[in-house]
C-alpha cells in the first residue's frame, strides 16, 4: 500500500475548504503519537487553522485553502533535520492512504503562536500542508537514474527498486541534493550536496525512507 502511495502522491498547494474527516484525524494522531516517541521529534497537527498560510511575500509556491498542517518541530541539528524528513514522510504517505493530499513547505508559511506548543530546545524546521486537494497535482519529470548512486559491476533488483522510489521523493525545489552508495554486503551509504536553498538534511531523510520502501529494509543495512 506504501509503495502505491509513493507513486500517487504529487506535492498540492491547492485545497478546497472540506474538514479533515474524523476517523483519518483519529489515524493521523494515533500513528503521530507513535512517531514522536520513537523519534524524539515533536510533530504536531494543526487542524482548521488558515492564518498559517494566508498571503504573504512569496510568489514561489502560492497556497490557497490550506486549512490544516502538520507542525514539524524537534531539536537542531543535522540529526533531527533527518529525522523530521524520514517520519515525516512516513506521515505524508499515511496521509495519501486515507485520501488526503500533502505538501512539505519550507518558507511560504507564517508561524502562528498559540497553535503548537515548542519544548525547550525545540525549533520548527518546516511544516506540511494537508488537506483535500481541489487536484492530484503533477509528477515533475524524472531525473536518469544513473545521476543518483554509485555502484561497482551491475546493481542488484532490490537497489534499483530503492532508487526508483527515492526519485519519486519529494525534495525543496525538486533540487535532488543527494546520492546512494552501495557497498559491499548489501551495504548503503549516502552523500548530500550543497544547496542554496538549505533543507538537504530534511530531503535526505525523506528520500531515505522512499529507498526502504522500495527497496525493502530486509535487504540492506545502512552505512552509518
Amino acid at each position: 500500500m506504501i509503495m502505491e502511495a509513493i507513486k500517487a502522491r504529487h506535492s498540492v498547494r491547492k485545497y478546497v475548504e472540506k474538514p479533515i474527516e474524523a476517523g483519518a484525524v483519529e489515524t493521523l494522531r494515533t500513528e503521530l503519537e507513535k512517531q514522536n516517541v520513537e523519534s524524539g521529534l515533536n510533530i504536531q497537527l494543526v487542524l482548521e487553522e488558515p492564518r498559517c498560510f494566508s498571503a504573504g511575500m512569496w510568489k514561489y509556491g502560492q497556497f490557497s485553502g490550506v486549512r490544516n498542517y502538520f507542525v514539524m518541530a524537534g531539536p537542531k541539528g543535522k540529526v533531527a533535520e533527518e529525522k523530521i524528513g524520514y517520519y515525516g514522510e512516513a506521515m505524508v504517505l499515511l496521509a495519501q492512504t486515507l485520501g488526503l493530499n500533502t505538501c512539505w513547505v519550507g518558507l511560504t508559511y507564517k508561524k502562528i503562536p498559540g497553535t503548537y506548543q515548542l519544548r525547550e530546545g525545540d525549533v520548527v524546521h518546516c511544516v506540511i500542508a494537508l488537506g483535500y486537494g481541489a487536484n492530484s497535482g503533477v509528477q515533475h519529470p524524472l531525473k536518469p537514474l544513473e545521476k543518483f548512486y554509485e555502484a561497482s559491476g551491475a546493481i542488484p533488483d532490490w537497489f534499483k527498486a530503492g532508487m526508483e522510489a527515492a526519485l519519486l521523493a519529494p525534495t525543496a525545489v525538486n533540487q535532488q541534493k543527494f546520492k546512494f552508495i552501495l557497498h559491499s554486503g548489501n551495504r548503503v551509504g549516502t552523500k548530500t550536496f550543497f544547496s542554496p536553498w538549505g533543507y538537504t538534511n530534511i530531503d535526505l531523510g525523506i528520500v531515505k525512507y522512499h529507498f526502504e520502501v522500495g527497496a525493502g529494509k530486509e535487504n540492506f543495512e545502512w552505512l552509518v
